[in-house]
């Protein structure tokens, strides 16, 4: 194991849900995404980290939940993007294939984050370490329900996460009452539908 991925696991602790990758989804992405994150693939699966705050996940199942985030917005024209990672509350973390570790989208809010990443190209192995090694149990929170949530629905599986019903985009209070478990991608989808994806600006923060 290298020494982004144990700073990961002293951060995140051990996996949850931990599924086998088959060597034909690392031959699908071969070129696409970084050895070193194939390389993470074989080694530990696609699994949720920090009790299920975090999960690492496999791209083609949320192909559709990129086109429908990205499909009509400017960034599509920018890069091929992989859905690598996202968090218990749709936090979507994005490799693009000339641009790595580049865009990040809150789809509980509709914004998105782009980051020039300086590891492109031949850098792309030390870009997905630099990403493993930077990511926080905190960031991958929202409002600090995590907890809250997963005493009162229980923990998540791997096809899940923790919606808001209605949607906050709807209407709805971020409040710990209206929280839900739902289906992952299906939930993503459909966030997707209630409002343009737009760019955070300094008046959200």
């Amino acid at each position: 194991m290298d020494e982004a991925f144990s700073m990961f696991l002293e951060e995140f602790g051990p996996p949850i849900e931990r599924r086998e990758v088959p060597t034909s989804s690392i031959q699908r992405y071969k070129g696409k995404l970084p050895d070193q994150l194939l390389a993470y693939w074989a080694e530990h699966g696609w699994a949720g980290y920090g009790e299920g705050i975090f999960w690492m996940v496999n791209p083609q199942e949320y192909h559709g939940v990129v086109t429908s985030w990205l499909t009509g917005t400017e960034l599509e024209t920018i890069d091929n993007y992989h859905v690598i990672a996202r968090s218990a509350f749709g936090d979507l973390y994005l490799w693009g294939e000339q641009t790595g570790a580049s865009l990040k989208i809150t789809t509980i809010l509709s914004r998105y984050t782009t980051h020039k990443s300086i590891y492109t190209g031949d850098k792309m192995d030390k870009g997905i370490r630099a990403f493993m090694a930077s990511l926080r149990m905190d960031t991958n929170d929202y409002g600090e329900l995590f907890i809250p949530a997963k005493k009162k629905l229980g923990p998540l599986l791997h096809d899940e996460m923790y919606g808001f019903t209605p949607a906050l985009l709807l209407g709805a209070p971020d409040s710990l009452g209206h929280l839900e478990k739902v289906k992952a991608v299906e939930h993503l989808v459909f966030l997707a539908q209630l409002a343009p994806l737009s760019p955070y600006n300094f008046s959200d923060f």
